[in-house]
């Protein structure tokens, strides 16, 4: 992996959490995701199922992790199976993990080969009254492509229908929501290194160059800092692109006088890192440009200070809903009048603002979570105010990655140029 290893104690820590969540006798089994295709003989970079990442730190692909706490026979309390190598995989592929390395990623002591799975399964299954299945539950998910999950789920309900089935997912979401102490520091890696990217284009943007070649220096300076790439598809939406909100084109040629909206996180060892910045094409924002900007900043700066324990996402939308309001009268795009008798459901701050300020941050870039949960300490979430004008060609949004803390939010991504000013010095002394 590129990333320097992460201590063992982390995913130890995570399956002791999960354990003990799960219900008397009961076996919990994860997969790994699948190596997908292209076209041809081609395949996609693999990237490892996220609950299996998080209760092994196994980034390879064709694993199962086997959690049975109340097995008779202690080794088999923990069993993680990965892929057996041989010559012609080492020479075609590269090294897989070794049984010793695997147990010293992931601190599991019983190591067996993948193809010994169905067997090892059949031999202890029968002392265990539940099992736990895992599926994408995320609720912004759409699954088109069978997973390995669900191609299992089908299979051990076939060979094993008495068994009682159960949902792991619900679990997953309640404990990967809160991140432990070493979580947070591979996200701030993350971030540290999406600042490094930001800064690299704030010495490239000028009028001519191209969306595209802004999106290549950010995945030139992300790999080159031990990162796999962007933790998700950089937005580069230059002038009235920015209005798209998930514009990903970026073939368009930034224009002088126009703005360019940045969407980009790098990840690292999994973890995503989320940002946005818009900045003048040509260094020098315009007064309105300037006005919405600060506009934008206004409701960021006030979103962020209630994110705190205690809160709720839907509390907290709807306090944002109401100073973005008020941003959008003094910018002239709405007026009190109508907002006084605007029907509640629909709110017109939303023809300018129409997507949600914040949502969590982790494995995943939009993390798993429950939007009723109250807000907890070691929650990350993105703080994403943005104001739409389709009319006037301006697209602006701003954002950072906040952790939640007993002591007041704090800002991971603090120490990003944000203010109009840094960036226009920062632009001018390139």
């Amino acid at each position: 992996m590129r990333y320097a290893p992460i201590g063992q104690d982390l995913f130890v820590y995570n399956r002791h959490n999960l354990v003990k969540h799960l219900k008397h006798s009961s076996i919990a089994i994860f997969h790994s995701n699948d190596v997908m295709p292209t076209n041809a003989d081609g395949t996609m970079p693999f990237r490892q199922n996220s609950d299996l990442f998080y209760l092994s730190g196994i980034d390879q692909e064709e694993s199962i992790l086997l959690l049975f706490p109340d097995a008779r026979e202690p080794r088999m309390r923990e069993v993680l199976f990965v892929r057996e190598t041989n010559d012609h995989i080492l020479t075609w592929e590269g090294y897989k993990l070794t049984k010793q390395q695997a147990q010293e990623v992931s601190g599991i002591k019983t190591i067996l080969w993948t193809h010994e799975f169905n067997s090892v399964l059949h031999t202890i299954i029968s002392e265990a009254e539940h099992v736990y299945l895992n599926s994408n539950e995320h609720p912004r998910a759409v699954v088109e492509v069978e997973t390995r999950d669900a191609r299992f789920l089908k299979w051990i309900k076939e060979h094993y229908p008495l068994h009682k089935y159960e949902r792991v997912a619900p679990i997953m979401h309640l404990l990967r929501a809160v991140k432990s102490e070493t979580e947070v520091a591979l996200i701030k890696q993350a971030c540290q290194i999406t600042k490094k990217g930001f800064m690299r284009v704030l010495g490239f943007i000028k009028p001519g160059v191209m969306e595209y070649e802004i999106e290549a220096e950010l995945y030139h300076e992300f790999i080159r800092n031990r990162s796999r790439g962007p933790a998700y598809q950089p937005i580069i939406a230059s002038g009235a692109n920015a209005c798209i909100l998930h514009y990903v084109d970026n073939d368009r040629e930034c224009k002088d006088g126009d703005l360019v909206l940045m969407d980009f996180g790098a990840e690292y060892a999994n973890y995503a890192s989320d940002l946005t910045r818009t900045v003048p094409v040509n260094g020098r924002f315009t007064q309105r440009q300037r006005d919405v900007y600060n506009a934008v900043l206004r409701v960021m700066k006030a979103a962020t200070q209630m994110l705190v324990p205690g809160n709720t996402l839907g509390q907290y939308h709807q306090f944002v809903g109401t100073v973005m309001e008020n941003e959008l009268i003094q910018l002239g795009l709405l007026n009190q009048g109508d907002v006084n008798n605007q029907d509640p459901k629909n709110p017109l701050y939303k023809k300018y603002f129409m997507h949600g300020t914040s949502h969590h941050l982790g494995l995943d870039v939009h993390d798993v979570g429950d939007k009723h949960r109250a807000f907890e300490e070691g929650m990350v979430f993105t703080c994403e105010p943005g104001i739409y004008i389709r009319e006037e060609g301006i697209g602006i949004r701003l954002e950072n990655d906040i952790l939640v803390t007993g002591k007041g939010p704090v800002d991971l991504m603090a120490d990003i140029p944000l203010e109009p000013e840094s960036i226009e010095e920062l632009m001018q002394n390139r």
